[in-house]
Order: structure tokens, then C-alpha cells, then sequence
């Protein structure tokens, strides 16, 4: 694997930190800024809402760009939403910063995404794409777990100070490994080798219209809302419900991770291969997982070993939501990613607002669990849908093929 992957996965861990920190922080945060917690909540969907619609538009800008000027640029100004939200006393102000932020986090995730695609064969994608998503779960073990940390001992506004200082290390990482130049996109040609050409948006565009690409995508939106509905009101539930001292909650929200990063490295080895019994295998963990963490919330012994659980499935079906836009929009390989890491955040918006409704409608928190079962079995249906869509467009050629042998063509 070219260490520029790792580089890369490294700098989705100094952002994704900041993604998911949040979930740890919002006890804090809510005191502080003189909001509830649900309201703090609403600052992670604000995060989701940047990178929603930051994905496509930033890929659009910058696809003529070098790949180094691209990232870089977005680091920079990821790393100063951070000193921003790190100073100010507005919640409004940093509800801004949040989407400031999630913006261009959004931009690098999918030229990170279309980087690390184009400098490995076709049957290693799962792999690259295991190591750059694996930042993201590196970050829910060591960087969630360390910011709440931080949060509890010198306040959330540290936690951010820590956020923007990794950027800026991950920046020099990237100066270091990135060549700067015209900047190129990989496409495969019919023979199987790869020629170089000037990425185009009009070409872009025309690959994109693909069903069985927004289906996919579909399912990618279902599967993170399922997700996040549990998630991101994790560290409330193990105080309010399961009884935990807060000073316990660090090392469940790592148990969490450490399942995150084991269901992300076997679902990177399955992605390319099995594509769609590790969505079934991992949507369907993901909701029996969440319906018993429901039931377990109050008992301890049960609800913690359950969270490691929903970090495994949960992160498990990431390398296959990520590498089956690129098989099937192989001339659209930035849009693809782009349009891919918005259907992440339409999930990471939805889930933590589902959330909060069930919640401040007096359901209590173990209601979101049960959210996250019931979007999950409704993303399960849709699987099933692409899967049964994939046999049929698969068996036609087949079926053409075996025709023209038989009639001597």
C-alpha cells in the first residue's frame, strides 16, 4: 500500500476526530453555551449538513486542481473553523464553524477518496479505502475517546485546540508525500490498463447517471442514519440510563472503536469480493445489535459489550458503501466519492435528529437504539432491492453470451 494512503488515512483521523468528538463533549458543550443537549446535538447534524453539501460542490471547483493544492487548502481551513470555535462564546457562531468545517472536510474526503482509488489495482480497493476510512475509526478509538477526555479535564474548547494542532500535522504529512503538478485522473480503459486523463465535468456528469449508483447510495444514507441514531447520543445513555460514572465513559466510547476498527478491517478484506453478503452480514448485525442495546440500555454488562458490537457491524459495511460507488461509476470517480460522502452525511444529519426528536418528546434514550433498528431493516429492504437488480443486469450479458456461442456467432 503507497504510504500516501496512510498519510491520507492519518488526516481523516485529525478531521474525523473533530466529527466525532462531539458525541463525548455534549454534556459540556450544553452547560456551557447555555443549551440542552439536544440543541448541542444539533451541532454534530450541523457538521453533516456542511459535508452534505460541501462533497459535490468542492469536487465540482477543484477537479481541475492539483490533488495537493486541493487538500491542503481544505486542511488549512478546517484547522481555522477550529481556532474559531475553540475562541468564540456564540452557539450560533459555532454552529457555523461546525458547517465552515464539515465543508471542506467534505472536499478532502472525496479527493482523498478518488486519491487512494487511483494508486491501487481494481481488487485492492476495499483495502486502501479500509485504511483511509480506518482513520475514521482510529479517531472514534484514540481521538473520541481522548477528546472527551480533554473535555472533562480542560474544558471542549481544548479538545478543538488539539483538533486544529493535528491538522496542521497531517498537512505537513501531505506537503511531504503529495506531489504538486497538473493534477490527474486515473480511468481505466477497456483493456484493463489505466490511462491518464484530464478529469472533465461533463464526463463526470454522464457516468453518474447510473440507478443502481443512487440505490447504492440510498442504502449508504440508511445505513449511517441507523448508525448515528445510537451513536451520537451514546455517552448521555450510558449516564442517564445505563448508570455509568462519566469518568467510565472515555473508556466505553474506546470499546466502541476498538469494534469500529475490527468490523472495518474485516470488511475491507470482503468488499471487493463479497460486496453484498458483507452489507447483509453487517446491516443485519447492526440491527439486532441495536434493538438489544435498546432492551440492555440499563444493565451495564449487557450494554457494553452490545456498543462494541454496534461499533463492529456498524463500520463493517464502510469499505463496501465506500468502493461499490467506484465500480459502478467507474468514469466518475471524484463525483462518485463526492456524492458518496454526502449520502454518509444525509445519514449523520438524519440520525442525530431522529434522535433528539424521540428524545425531547420524553421517550427516553434508550428510544434511539430503536430508531437506528427500524431505519436499519428498512436499508436491509433496500439491499436485498440492489442485490436482486445486480443478479438481473449480471445474468443478461451471461445470457447473451451463452446465445451467440450456440447460434455460432
Amino acid at each position: 500500500m503507497p504510504l500516501v494512503v496512510y498519510v491520507l488515512g492519518f488526516s481523516i483521523f485529525a478531521q474525523g476526530t473533530s466529527e466525532l468528538m462531539l458525541a463525548g463533549l455534549l454534556p459540556e458543550m450544553a452547560a456551557d453555551l447555555g443549551v440542552s443537549v439536544p440543541q448541542a446535538g444539533l451541532l454534530i447534524s450541523a457538521f453533516a449538513i456542511g459535508m452534505l453539501v460541501g462533497a459535490p460542490v468542492l469536487a465540482i471547483v477543484t477537479l481541475r486542481w492539483p490533488r495537493r493544492t486541493a487538500l491542503l487548502t481544505f486542511l488549512a481551513i478546517f484547522a481555522l473553523s477550529h481556532v474559531v470555535g475553540a475562541l468564540t462564546t456564540s452557539y450560533g457562531l459555532l454552529f457555523a464553524t461546525r458547517v465552515v468545517g464539515a465543508f471542506v472536510y467534505a472536499g478532502f474526503w472525496a479527493v482523498a477518496a478518488s486519491t487512494a482509488i487511483g494508486l491501487v489495482p481494481a481488487n485492492a480497493r476495499g483495502k486502501a479505502m479500509s485504511v483511509l476510512a480506518g482513520g475514521l475509526t482510529v479517531a472514534t478509538i484514540i481521538g473520541l475517546s481522548l477528546g472527551t477526555v480533554i473535555g472533562q479535564h480542560f474544558g471542549w474548547r481544548a479538545a478543538f485546540w488539539a483538533v486544529a494542532a493535528l491538522s496542521a500535522l497531517a498537512g505537513a504529512g501531505l506537503l511531504a508525500t503529495i506531489p504538486g503538478g497538473r493534477r490527474e485522473t486515473e480511468a481505466a480503459s477497456g483493456d484493463g490498463t489505466r490511462a491518464q486523463e484530464g478529469p472533465r465535468v461533463a464526463v463526470e456528469l454522464r457516468a453518474m447517471a447510473n440507478p443502481r449508483l443512487w440505490l447504492s447510495c440510498g442504502i449508504t444514507a440508511l445505513t449511517t442514519t441507523a448508525l448515528l441514531a445510537s451513536f451520537s447520543y451514546l455517552s448521555v445513555l450510558l449516564v442517564d440510563t445505563t448508570g455509568l460514572d462519566p469518568a467510565w465513559v472515555p473508556a466505553v466510547l474506546a470499546v466502541y472503536g476498538l469494534g469500529s476498527l475490527i468490523g472495518i478491517t474485516i470488511g475491507g478484506r470482503t468488499a471487493d469480493a463479497r460486496p453484498f453478503p458483507s452489507l447483509f452480514t453487517g446491516i443485519t448485525g447492526l440491527v439486532v445489535t441495536s434493538a438489544a442495546l435498546a432492551l440492555s440500555a440499563p444493565i451495564p454488562f449487557l450494554a457494553i459489550p452490545l456498543i462494541f458490537l454496534l461499533g463492529a457491524f456498524g463500520f463493517g459495511t464502510n469499505p463496501t458503501l465506500n468502493t461499490r460507488v467506484f465500480a459502478l461509476a467507474k468514469n466518475a470517480p471524484t463525483l462518485a466519492a463526492a456524492v458518496n460522502v454526502s449520502s454518509f452525511n444525509v445519514g449523520i444529519t438524519i440520525g442525530p435528529w431522529l434522535g433528539g426528536l424521540s428524545i425531547g418528546a420524553g421517550f427516553g434514550y434508550p428510544s434511539v437504539a430503536w430508531i437506528g433498528a427500524a431505519v436499519g431493516a428498512v436499508s436491509l429492504a433496500v439491499v436485498a432491492l440492489a442485490a436482486r437488480l445486480h443478479r438481473t443486469e449480471t445474468a443478461v450479458p451471461q445470457a447473451a453470451g451463452t446465445l451467440e456461442i450456440r447460434s455460432g456467432v
